[in-house]
């Protein structure tokens, strides 16, 4: 089988791997589609070299097949359409005793502290798989994770229909939370410097700003004078983060979804003023995936405007490459592609 690494120093690497049968409680599952995401091209960059141990197989969004079954498995047969929720807590610390076991203590992030989705062949413990439906194509059922993030963010937003929501950053993450805002019954504007991706979330419905134009002035005439319900900050950026606070209303919301290398500055006087709620959002909950897998099945997620190209695992290193220089939305790695099983 093939298994892609991150080598480190911004390189990714492809080699033969001989795959290992699972152990008791796990499941083989044979990758079908993997995703790139944000937090992937943070480990490619050598943000999280201190977490993660090189040579290493990362990614965590992905649909596949159980292809076999270790030792007391129940519940699952051969060729079942799945995905994996790549959270293991140990249920003993604060966090997990509190309740929050999503955001454990100790988490294993499954494809960032140990083996991911990058590889043909992949052992994962069984608790940790989803089921798909099968009306689901495996090439949409690889968005069930990020889309898994946007319904965590926005319901810890605590977003009711009728809210108006502001988005700053259009891309895939961004999308996903004002699609999902918007099945939610809210309505929604992206702010986005991008032309190309400010375009393609117009095409969308949603309205698309311009961060270079006056965006509060704008968010204020659409909400009458009243600033926005939500704010989620998605891009990541310093000026995004210290401009945030001004689009919300009184006692609104703002939700830092975006991961932030460095300690960025928070308007705090803002804060104080209009009474603001500032929350973390961060990862998902099991029932978060089963909406987000029932949202793909319904179509209400654009997956195809999501998903810019597929490529072979053998081009992973392309594909990490056009993402970093921000010339895709999306892209899935085809696992299988020029292997000789299926």
């Amino acid at each position: 089988m093939l298994a892609a690494h991150y080598a480190g120093n911004r390189t990714m690497t492809v080699e033969e791997a001989e795959p290992t049968p699972p152990g008791p409680g796990e499941v083989q599952i044979a990758v079908a589609y993997t995703g790139i995401c944000g937090t992937d091209l943070h480990i490619l960059n050598g943000h999280m070299d201190a977490r993660v141990n090189t040579p290493a197989v990362i990614g965590h969004e992905m649909s596949g097949t159980v292809a076999a079954l270790g030792d007391g498995v129940e519940g699952w047969s051969l060729d079942d359409p799945v995905t994996v929720m790549p959270l293991a807590w140990d249920g003993t610390c604060p966090a997990c005793l509190a309740g929050n076991a999503h955001i454990c203590q100790n988490l294993d992030f499954v494809g960032i502290d140990s083996p991911g989705a990058l590889q043909s062949r992949w052992n994962v413990d069984a608790a940790l798989l989803v089921p798909l439906p099968a009306t689901l194509p495996l090439r949409h059922a690889a968005l069930v994770e990020p889309t898994a993030v946007a319904v965590h963010d926005v319901r810890r937003a605590e977003l009711e229909p009728g809210h108006k929501a502001v988005v700053i950053g259009g891309g895939p993450i961004g999308v996903l939370i004002a699609s999902v805002a918007r099945s939610f019954g809210g309505e929604v504007i992206v702010i986005e410097l991008d032309p190309v991706r400010r375009e393609q979330a117009a095409d969308l419905g949603f309205i698309a700003l311009d961060p270079r134009d006056d965006t509060v002035a704008a968010v204020e005439e659409w909400t009458g004078g009243a600033g926005a319900d939500v704010v989620f900050e998605v891009s990541g950026a310093a000026a995004a983060v210290l401009g945030a606070v001004d689009y919300a209303k009184v006692r609104g919301t703002l939700v830092v979804v975006a991961i932030h290398p460095e300690p960025r500055p928070v308007n705090l006087q803002r804060v104080f003023w209009r009474e603001l709620r500032l929350l973390g959002a961060r990862v998902y909950q099991r029932d978060d995936f089963d909406t987000a897998v029932a949202l793909l099945d319904s179509g209400e997620i654009p997956a195809d405007a999501l998903i810019t190209r597929t490529v072979p695992l053998a081009d992973v290193q392309s594909a990490f490459d056009a993402l970093t220089a921000g010339a895709a939305m999306k892209i899935l790695i085809d696992v299988q592609a020029g292997q000789e099983h299926s």
